[in-house]
């Protein structure tokens, strides 16, 4: 009676006994339906992203991913706030609409998992750990039943340790990171789960998370780090919108640059921009736009397509990241309001898609 309750347009009668069925339907005795339940429509705190001293460019580029519902790859070594980071990104992002928190509750009730208000506009936060099989990540079973990635949808799925989940469930992600949904089929048919999620993968640069460092000594040799890097297949990392460099912070560092008003600010900014351009179409993020109508909503100026072209060329990208560069950079340019993508932005958006310190370490 719960879940029924949060739908608009019904009464929602409970009755715990076959009796009060009869009783009520009789008009013996009436059952009251139960009141509509309110949506809390409230923001998370910004406790954890408050709390992160230092990494004002790892903290620009999640605030860029919440803004456009981007994938971020986060690679530095161990205790340098990799999950902080990730905890944070559901503290940044919009809250959900009243259709996206229904889409997400029908996923949890199906599983049992609603508790509480089976209706919450705060995105999921899921975190599997790297032993976690591939049907219990992507859905699946005897009778197939969602998996992590149908439980983060419209929301995050944090992957820790990245290189260290089987290569069967890293490469599983693929799909569902395209299509914003996952298929399972079994003998007796198969069944379609919704998976738009955002994902948010964290690792170190080797094994033992030492190599690069100036003040620390790497014990890996040189084929552990090649073997441990090459887990994250090319396919794979051509999906991740945003890949950052997260080093390690000194005690020195210096404070908050950022305030906690502005990421939120910058992001309904960008949030209330992409609703109005994408009404009807189906789209809700930057980050959904597919390449065929990316031309209609990724207008550059002439000096930014010309740096595009370059950067592509030069460090030949894929097609893929042609177009992931241009929906980043369009996300970039909602944060500063502006309906034209220009130089800047895309000049940013380069730098947030190309890892140079993790291609120039692992050649």
């Amino acid at each position: 009676v719960g879940e029924a309750a949060v739908i608009s347009g019904l009464d929602a009668v409970g009755a715990k006994t076959i009796t009060e069925v009869v009783n009520h339907l009789n008009e013996i005795k009436k059952v009251r339906p139960t009141p509509p339940l309110r949506v809390p429509e409230k923001y998370r705190d910004l406790v954890l992203f408050s709390s992160i001293q230092g990494q004002e460019s790892a903290k620009r580029g999640i605030t860029i991913a919440a803004a456009g519902f981007h994938n971020v790859l986060m690679w530095g070594p161990p205790g340098s706030g990799k999950t902080l980071l990730s905890k944070a990104l559901v503290e940044l992002m919009p809250a959900m609409s009243v259709a996206e928190s229904l889409d997400v509750a029908k996923i949890y009730s199906s599983v049992g998992l609603l508790k509480g208000n089976p209706l919450s506009l705060e995105r999921p936060f899921r975190s599997p750990h790297h032993t976690t099989s591939a049907p219990a990540v992507v859905g699946g079973g005897t009778w197939p039943k969602p998996g992590e990635i149908s439980l983060a949808h419209r929301g995050v799925l944090f992957l820790d340790e990245f290189p260290e989940f089987p290569r069967n469930v890293l490469e599983a992600l693929r799909q569902p990171l395209e299509d914003g949904k996952i298929t399972v089929s079994r003998a007796a048919g198969s069944v379609e789960m919704p998976a738009k999620f955002m994902l948010a993968a964290a690792m170190n640069p080797c094994p033992c998370g030492n190599h690069g460092e100036e003040k620390l000594t790497c014990i890996c040799s040189p084929i552990s780090i090649l073997r441990y890097r090459k887990k994250i297949s090319g396919p794979l990392l051509d999906r991740i919108d945003i890949q950052l460099n997260v080093p390690r912070e000194s005690i020195t560092s210096g404070r908050l640059s950022m305030t906690a008003e502005d990421p939120r600010k910058k992001i309904t900014l960008a949030q209330e921009i992409q609703q109005a351009r994408f009404k009807g179409s189906g789209i809700l993020f930057n980050s959904e736009i597919s390449y065929k109508n990316i031309e209609k909503y990724c207008v550059l100026s002439q000096e930014a397509e010309e740096l595009l072209n370059r950067a592509v060329n030069n460090s030949s990208l894929s097609l893929r990241s042609y177009h992931k560069i241009k929906k980043l950079a369009r996300t970039i340019a909602d944060m500063d309001n502006s309906e034209l993508i220009r130089e800047n932005h895309i000049a940013e958006a380069v730098g947030l898609r190309i890892n140079d310190k993790m291609a120039s370490d692992l050649a």
